[in-house]
């Protein structure tokens, strides 16, 4: 594969294995185990003597196709493919880590992935400490002797906060600690963590990377000294492995990823810009536009906005619902990046385990909602919103 391919490209044809029938579309290698001719070649492979496949559960020919693509878009050594995100990040942050240790999080982070970090790892002896990750004296503020991982995403779920990453891993290699961004929002089109300075990438790949709400799957990306010391046998051992059917979904969903996500992040622009013209609506927050918070970082670190929008409704839960209940093109789910343009109510759906006053702290209002914008017409998009509005009290 020539590494001077522009990333349509590699979208395409990265990590291509054909088979001896020469087979246009990647083939699915469905099969749980692998033959050996002899019992002496199952034992060099077993030893890692010779390269090959051992078991699905550890990796099989579709899986790898997938993770090799994955990684040259990526611009990573190396990647395992999961069954779910959370499969992902739970694995990022638990493979690294041990009782005693301690990580710093961005308090702004998906529900789950806050589960796992303030909820989950402390349970087995492992502390957390969340902070305002928009401030890097925050960071600073909060490392400890034993801090190990920083751990963030950016834009973040659901309010589009921005991190300055190169500022978080620069601190991160000053401790020893290692950098794990969710880069879910901005997609592997728009950000590169790891050219930034980040360690470790995860993703949702049932987002973006299917984007046509088929299958879940998600995937960790780092080097390969890392991977090999610390996520190869969590990875092997606790078992959260991809099907290589849904790998060879997201095979298929990675050829359009450029397509879709332009006229996705097209359409997220102008429905920001429509919105902010409307007086029923308190405030929206765009990674596009000049004035988002953090619009400087944004200019340092993205090539593009996002296919996601958080804006404010001045009527509170009342007024979203009514906003929600009277769209008729764009559907109410707490997915997001799929062809479909999708709307949720972070406060009762993906953010409803968090209290009143966490939710207060990272700016979810009871009249926030957050847009996931498809790639259906633009001008039917904004009509839908226009029609929706109408039917919501001032």
């Amino acid at each position: 594969m020539s590494k001077t391919w522009r990333p349509a490209t590699q979208l395409v044809h990265g990590g291509t294995l054909r088979s001896q029938y020469g087979e246009t579309s990647e083939a699915i290698y469905l099969t749980q185990g692998f033959v050996y001719d002899t019992s002496e070649a199952a034992e060099a492979r077993f030893k890692g003597e010779t390269d090959g496949f051992i078991y699905a559960r550890y990796g099989s020919p579709t899986n790898d196709m997938f993770e090799k693509r994955m990684c040259a878009l990526e611009g990573a050594e190396d990647a395992r493919a999961t069954a779910s995100g959370m499969a992902a990040v739970a694995a990022a942050v638990l493979c690294q880590v041990k009782a005693g240790d301690h990580i710093v999080a961005a308090r702004a982070l998906f529900g789950s992935c806050r589960w796992v970090v303030e909820t989950l790892a402390p349970k087995y002896g492992i502390e957390c400490t969340l902070v305002d990750g928009r401030d890097l004296a925050n960071w600073e503020k909060a490392v400890r002797p034993n801090t190990k991982v920083f751990f963030l995403e950016s834009p973040t779920n659901p309010t589009l906060e921005v991190i300055d990453i190169a500022g978080v891993a620069e601190l991160a290699n000053q401790v020893g600690a290692k950098v794990i961004v969710d880069n879910v929002f901005a997609t592997l089109l728009f950000q590169k963590p790891l050219e930034l300075g980040a360690h470790i990438v995860v993703y949702s790949a049932t987002k973006h990377i299917d984007g046509q709400g088929r299958c879940l799957g998600g995937v960790v990306l780092a080097d390969k000294a890392w991977i090999d010391e610390n996520l190869h046998d969590y990875f092997r051992h606790t078992g959260p492995a991809m099907s290589p059917f849904n790998a060879w979904t997201l095979l298929k969903g990675i050829e359009t990823l450029p397509l879709r996500v332009k006229q996705q992040t097209e359409n997220a622009a102008k429905i920001a810009d429509f919105l902010a013209e409307q007086g029923k609506v308190a405030k929206v927050i765009y990674p596009g536009r000049k004035d988002h918070p953090q619009a400087d970082i944004i200019a340092k670190q993205m090539t593009g906005g996002s296919t996601l929008v958080c804006f404010e409704l001045k009527g509170g839960k009342e007024a979203a619902f009514a906003l929600q209940n009277a769209l008729e093109i764009i559907k109410i789910s707490n997915n997001l990046g799929d062809s479909k343009s999708l709307i949720t109510h972070p406060a009762t759906t993906t953010h409803k385990n968090l209290t009143e006053e966490a939710r207060a702290e990272l700016g979810i209002s009871p009249g926030t909602v957050r847009l996931s914008a498809g790639i259906e017409d633009t001008n039917d998009l904004i009509e839908d919103f226009a029609q929706a509005l109408s039917k919501v009290s001032a």
